[in-house]
């Protein structure tokens, strides 16, 4: 794999973080290039050379994120629910920034339907509806019902600013799951 240029990886860095710090202050619609621009401290230009617009900047910072988090799904297959959990909040945890942008706040509603849909991937594998509590059941539907939930209980936390430490989070959202996948 090719280096990248350390330059490049630092303006790429500095447009994270103010579309972030920007999408915290107002709407991600009213948030111009010129607002990017200034927040970044580089030229209307330089966006342009990284990305097409505010969008693409917006959807490849999403796409990172999901990315992380399914790679740390995938570390995390061959534990359960309580300890897999914990791989995810501590993740939240050290993201704040951007997950409280995006659950907490008019931000990006745009992000919580892809992190949704980014959960229903991951839980079709971990619901069975052929035996056990949830035999008989329309796999869809509590695949719906859990992938829900899961945002929703994230998206709780982020908004009242973690009321309970990201372990607590993580015990209770994988008791949850072991008590609805299972």
């Amino acid at each position: 794999m090719p280096k990248v240029d350390r330059r490049i990886l630092k303006t790429q860095e500095a447009l994270k973080t103010a579309i972030i710090e920007l999408m915290s202050e107002k709407s991600f619609n009213d948030i111009t290039i010129q607002d990017l621009s200034d927040k970044a401290n580089v030229s209307r230009g330089t966006i342009y050379l990284h990305y097409m617009d505010k969008y693409d900047l917006l959807d490849k910072l999403i796409e990172v994120h999901i990315n992380e988090l399914r790679e740390r799904c995938e570390a995390a297959a061959d534990l359960d629910f309580v300890t897999g959990s914990v791989v995810w909040t501590e993740y939240f945890e050290r993201n704040y920034a951007f997950f409280s942008t995006m659950l907490a706040s008019k931000g990006a509603p745009y992000f919580r339907s892809r992190f949704q849909e980014f959960l229903i991937e991951e839980f079709q594998a971990e619901v069975d509806n052929t035996q056990g509590k949830n035999e008989g059941l329309h796999k869809d539907l509590v695949v719906q019902f859990v992938a829900s939930s899961y945002v929703g209980v994230v998206e709780w936390w982020f908004t009242n600013e973690r009321p309970v430490t990201h372990l607590v989070l993580a015990e209770q959202l994988g008791t949850l799951l072991e008590r609805i996948c299972e």
